[in-house]
C-alpha cells in the first residue's frame, strides 16, 4: 500500500502533478479547474493547433476565457503539450478524448484505445487514472483495467482506476465544471477513495458510488432520459401542426402544474455530443445482453427525423405562397446546436443545410458564434453578414437555433415567411411567422394565394 499512501499524500498537500488528455471542450475547462485548485497541470492534446494557440495564451473555447490561460501558463502551472512522453511524470491522469459513433451507429472507442496504448508505454506505477469520456457500461473495466493487468499490473495496488463521467453544458451561464456535482466510481475502494479525494479539489461537490459501471450508467441515463423526452415532444408538435394546435401554449400550461410534470420544447433535432450519441451507446450494449430497447431505438428515429420534418414544413409554407424549395433563396438563423455557443457537433441545423441543398435551393446561414462549417463534400461554407436588407431579399427564413442576440423584431418585420422552429419568435403575431407545432391555418393560406 506505499503507493497508494504516496499518492495520498501528494493529492493532500497538492504537489500531485496531475495530466488531462484530450483538451476539448471537456478537458480544457477541466484543467483550468485544477490549476485553480492548487494543482501543477500538463494537458496532452495532439491537436498542434490547440498546443499552439494555450502556448500563445489563447483559449478556443468559449467558456475559457483566455485569461485564464494566460495566467495559468505564465505561472508555470500549465504546461500544454502534444508529447505523451509527460505522461512519465504523471501522479494522476483524466482521460477526455471524444467517443464518436462509427458509420453504423456503433460506439467508436479508438480514441480511449489509443491513450491505453501511450499509458502502457509511459505509465509509472501509482498513477490514479480517471475516464471521463462518455461510453457504454463496462469500457473502464475493458479498455483500461484489462489492458493494464496484461502487463501484470494490479488494479489497487499498482494503479488506481475509475470513472467519472463529464457533465458539460456548452454555454449554461449557471453550471461549469466547478459547480456541477461530480459523480466517480472506482474499481476498488482506495480507487474511489483517491478518486474522491483529486475531484474535491477541483469541484465543489464529489457524488461517490459503487463502481465504474454505475458512473457510466449513470451518464447514459441522464442523456437518454432528455433524448426520449425530446423525442416524445416532437411526436406532440407533429400532431399539434396537424391538429392545428398551438404546441408551445400547450407546454405553458402544462408546465403550471407544480409536481408530476417537467417541461421538454420540440426543436429541428437534437445536437451536441452527448444526446445524440449516449442513447446509442448504451442500445448497443444491452443488445450484447439480448435486451433491444425500443424506447431508445424509437427516439432516435423521431429526433434523426426532424430536419427532414423541417425541410416538408419549409416547403408547404412556400408552397402558400406559390414558390417551392427548387430555386427558392432560403436563410437558415442559427447553426449552433444551441443557443449563444460555436459549438456545432451534430447540430441539427448541418443536416438541414444539407437537405434544402439536395432539394435544389440555393441555402445560406446566418450564425454570428459559429461562422463556418464544412458541408458533406468538404467545402467551406460561411456564415454570411448581418443585413437586414439583404435578408429581405430571401424567399424564406428558416430559425434553427435561437441565439439571444438575434434582432427578431427586426427580422419579422423583413415581412419575409420565416419558419421558427424553435417559438423564438413567440411575442410577434404576424402571419408570416410559421411556428414549428402550431399548425398553418386555411385562412393563412387563402389570403397567402389571394383566394
Amino acid at each position: 500500500m506505499l503507493l497508494y499512501h504516496g499518492l495520498k499524500e501528494k493529492l493532500q498537500n497538492k504537489t500531485a502533478k496531475v495530466g488531462v488528455i484530450g483538451l476539448g471542450y471537456v478537458g480544457l475547462p477541466l484543467a483550468m479547474e485544477m490549476v485553480k485548485g492548487g494543482f501543477t497541470v500538463f494537458g496532452i492534446d495532439l491537436d498542434q493547433r490547440k498546443i499552439d494557440s494555450l502556448l500563445n495564451k489563447k483559449s478556443y473555447i468559449q467558456d475559457v476565457p483566455s485569461t485564464l490561460v494566460e495566467d495559468a501558463v505564465t505561472g508555470q502551472k500549465f504546461f500544454p503539450t502534444t508529447d505523451y512522453k509527460e505522461i512519465r511524470e504523471l501522479d494522476t491522469i483524466s482521460i477526455c478524448v471524444p467517443t464518436p459513433l462509427s458509420e453504423n451507429q456503433d460506439p467508436d472507442t479508438s480514441f480511449i484505445k489509443n491513450v491505453v496504448q501511450e499509458l502502457k508505454k509511459y505509465m509509472k506505477k501509482g498513477t490514479l487514472i480517471v475516464l471521463e469520456s462518455t461510453t457504454y457500461p463496462g469500457t473502464t473495466e475493458e479498455l483500461i483495467q484489462f489492458e493494464l493487468e496484461k502487463k501484470g499490473l494490479t488494479v489497487g495496488q499498482d494503479f488506481f482506476l475509475c470513472f467519472s463521467p463529464e457533465r458539460v453544458d456548452p454555454g449554461n451561464r449557471n453550471y461549469n465544471t466547478y459547480n456541477t456535482p461530480k459523480v466517480i466510481g472506482g474499481t476498488t475502494e482506495v480507487c474511489k477513495e483517491l478518486g474522491v479525494l483529486l475531484y474535491s479539489n477541483v469541484v465543489r461537490k464529489v457524488v461517490p458510488v459503487s463502481s465504474p459501471k454505475i458512473a457510466e450508467m449513470s451518464k447514459l441515463l441522464e442523456n437518454t432520459f432528455r433524448s426520449v423526452n425530446i423525442a416524445f415532444v416532437n411526436e406532440l408538435a407533429m400532431m399539434c401542426d396537424r391538429m392545428n394546435i398551438d404546441v408551445w401554449e400547450v407546454i405553458r400550461a402544462a408546465s403550471t402544474k407544480p409536481f408530476g410534470f417537467m417541461a421538454f420544447s420540440p426543436g429541428p433535432g437534437i445536437g451536441g455530443h452527448c444526446i445524440p450519441l449516449d442513447p446509442m451507446y448504451l442500445s448497443w450494449k444491452a443488445k450484447e445482453f439480448r435486451f433491444y430497447s425500443k424506447f431508445i431505438d424509437l427516439a432516435q428515429s423521431i429526433n434523426d427525423n426532424m430536419p427532414e420534418y423541417v425541410l416538408n414544413q419549409t416547403s408547404h409554407v412556400l408552397n402558400i405562397y406559390a414558390k417551392s424549395i427548387r430555386n427558392s433563396k432560403v436563410l437558415i438563423l442559427g447553426m449552433a446546436y444551441k443557443p449563444d455557443v460555436d459549438d456545432l457537433r451534430e447540430s441539427p441545423g448541418l443536416e438541414i443545410y444539407q437537405l434544402f441543398k439536395e432539394n435544389g435551393a440555393k441555402v445560406d446561414y446566418y450564425d454570428p458564434y459559429a461562422t463556418s462549417f464544412r458541408d458533406e463534400e468538404g467545402n467551406l461554407v460561411p456564415s454570411v453578414s448581418y443585413d437586414a436588407s439583404a435578408f429581405a431579399q430571401y424567399d424564406c427564413m428558416v430559425l434553427v437555433t435561437n441565439h439571444r442576440s438575434f434582432s427578431y423584431h427586426e427580422l419579422a418585420e423583413l415581412s419575409v415567411p420565416i419558419i421558427d422552429t424553435r417559438n423564438a419568435f413567440a411575442e410577434i403575431k404576424a402571419d408570416h411567422i410559421y411556428k414549428l407545432g402550431s399548425g398553418i391555418k386555411q385562412n393563412e393560406v387563402k389570403v397567402a394565394v389571394g383566394v
